[in-house]
């Protein structure tokens, strides 16, 4: 997913990576686009995450992740970091998601009664960033799925994804339903209709997922 996610960086973009599975996407931007990643904490320049050798515990994104820096990077106060948000300065951001709906609304921040990190900044993401792509699995672990005509947690943004990348398919939502653009390799389309609960339809030009 990660790899097929960084497909979507431009050269020149700022781009954020929300907690969990976008933060992978940083392993994968191509060599020949000059991307700078921030982080809400205050980081802009992220580079790959760490070998062994690298890691330096105090160098950390907003989910408490080691990182490293890319040359010309800057580490700033967390209030800057949110002003670039807000003020329409982040071309992408690649957030998770619990569950995204037909009509394009966003629920990733917590589910009643467990424990999670909470709302972080992807509140002011989906207000602010310039455009927004979903990286996450199609079903929860108890197969469920999270493509879905309505969300049933507390929503983070209602009406804000426009396209979603998971394990099985990027899709594209338009006019109230999941619109299939692309399958991964060894998936087939019956198989991501079955797994989504939402209402999908299929493109006439639907093709198979590449990475490179």
């Amino acid at each position: 997913m990660a790899a097929r996610a960084a497909h979507e960086l431009e050269d020149g973009f700022y781009v954020n990576l929300g907690i969990g599975i976008p933060t992978l996407v940083a392993n994968f931007v191509p060599a020949d686009k000059e991307v700078w990643l921030q982080s809400e904490n205050g980081m802009l320049g992220i580079g790959p995450f760490p070998t062994e050798d690298e890691v330096d515990a105090d160098l950390i994104n907003a989910g408490k992740q080691t990182v490293t820096t890319i040359k010309g990077s800057s580490i700033f106060g967390s209030d800057q970091s949110f002003a670039m948000i807000r003020g329409g300065k982040i071309n992408l951001s690649i957030l998770g998601a619990m569950q995204v709906s037909e009509k394009g609304d966003l629920a990733n921040w917590m589910i009643p009664g467990k424990m999670v990190k909470g709302m972080g900044g992807a509140m002011d993401l989906v207000a602010g960033a310039q455009n927004i792509i979903v990286v996450m699995t199609h079903a929860s672990k108890n197969g469920e799925s999270k493509l879905l005509p309505r969300c049933t947690l507390p929503l983070t943004g209602a009406g804000c994804i426009r396209r979603v990348l998971t394990d099985l398919a990027l899709l594209e939502i338009e006019d109230g339903a999941f619109i299939l653009r692309e399958y991964a390799p060894g998936v087939s389309i019956d198989e991501i209709a079955a797994k989504t609960a939402g209402k999908m339809i299929v493109a006439d030009d639907v093709r198979e997922m590449r990475f490179n």
